[in-house]
């Protein structure tokens, strides 16, 4: 196996005539009801000591009206109707965790005035929790434990629950895919769709910048000449701590979540078998388990060809997974009320 750095596209490098073609190529995808929004929101809000859908949080902002993280991201699909008068369509993944409580706050907060029928929800699959001799994890009446499988259920869960057929019927061509809890996140990026359209790509991956060798992100690669994402967890040391003759890492593209996929690649995708990981964990119930669980960018090697494109950091990353210190509401609140000024 080669691993290599990938060479990004950076958006802020972009001369002045190419950020406008690309743009005026996006604007047209979205005008013309090409591009559709994922968000994968099958997670609870455990971490953040909220109970229910972490969707459903609600983030407290200091110089803006409190909002849900649901909410938050609505703003994203009105603001595009606002913009060019065309809802794009909303695809939301949740699991069976959370479905029936993520669609009663839809209901609830009446769609956040988005038509109803520009959002579907859909589940992805799971996988049963086993011990470490292989047998199964079964609860106090013998039911078999279950638990979702991960953010690569997205393609097998796209095909099965119908939003595959669904886009093929309403002409979408593009689908973005983005985790519910970056509030910063940007999926209906203009001059990101243009580059995707323009460079006839089957995959864009945003990335950011690495902060420095030992923070905890998934690196962006090419893997024998394919491009795709290694966890930190798997990337050998010596790749992490390799540095350019001006000191920067070489390998600094780190992906944080928001991925742009042809239609083409998602159906190609849902027809492989992804591998499957496994993490082990612990729990005062069914005490030392494995976890299974698919990775989302383990599709991306069946990309016929993929750009990077590296955005700034403190544009569109300020995700809310821990209840306090890095990564908190604390710290995405400092990072989304800096970008209102």
């Amino acid at each position: 196996m080669k691993i290599e750095p990938i060479n990004p596209v950076i958006k802020e490098n972009l001369s002045k005539d190419d950020y406008k073609k690309y743009e005026e190529i996006g604007v047209k995808l979205l005008k013309d009801g090409k591009v559709a929004v994922c968000t994968l929101a099958g997670g609870q809000g455990t971490r953040l000591g909220h109970k229910g859908p972490k969707g459903t949080f609600v983030v407290p902002f200091t110089k803006i009206v409190p909002k849900t993280i649901f909410e938050i991201d609505s703003d994203i699909i009105s603001n595009c109707f606002k913009k060019y008068g065309i809802w794009p369509q909303w695809y939301i993944m949740t699991s069976n965790d959370n479905d029936k409580e993520t669609q009663d706050f839809f209901e609830e907060n009446n769609f956040f005035d988005i038509p109803k029928d520009k959002i579907m929800f859909f589940i992805q699959g799971e996988f049963p929790l086993v011990y470490e001799d292989g047998s199964e994890v079964k609860d106090k009446d013998g039911k078999i434990v279950t638990a979702a499988n991960g953010n690569g259920g997205i393609f097998k869960a796209l095909e099965d629950e119908g939003i595959l057929k669904d886009m093929e019927n309403k002409a979408i061509d593009y689908l973005v895919t983005c985790n519910v809890d970056n509030i910063l996140v940007n999926p209906l990026d203009e001059v990101s769709l243009g580059i995707l359209e323009a460079g006839n790509n089957e995959l864009c991956i945003k990335s950011i910048a690495r902060t420095d060798a030992n923070e905890k992100v998934g690196s962006i690669v090419l893997k024998d000449g394919k491009c795709t994402v290694i966890e930190y967890i798997d990337m050998p040391k010596e790749l992490l701590d390799a540095k350019n003759e001006d000191g920067s890492l070489l390998y600094s593209e780190s992906h944080f979540g928001c991925n742009y996929l042809k239609l083409s690649l998602l159906k190609r995708i849902a027809d492989e078998k992804l591998p499957i990981h496994e993490a082990h964990k612990k729990n005062d119930e069914y005490g030392s388990y494995i976890k299974k669980e698919m990775f989302i960018f383990d599709g991306f090697e069946k990309a016929q060809h993929t750009t990077d494109i590296r955005v700034r950091r403190e544009d569109e990353f300020a995700p809310i997974k821990n209840k306090e210190g890095n990564d908190s509401p604390k710290t995405a609140i400092e990072l989304y009320e800096r970008k209102l000024k």
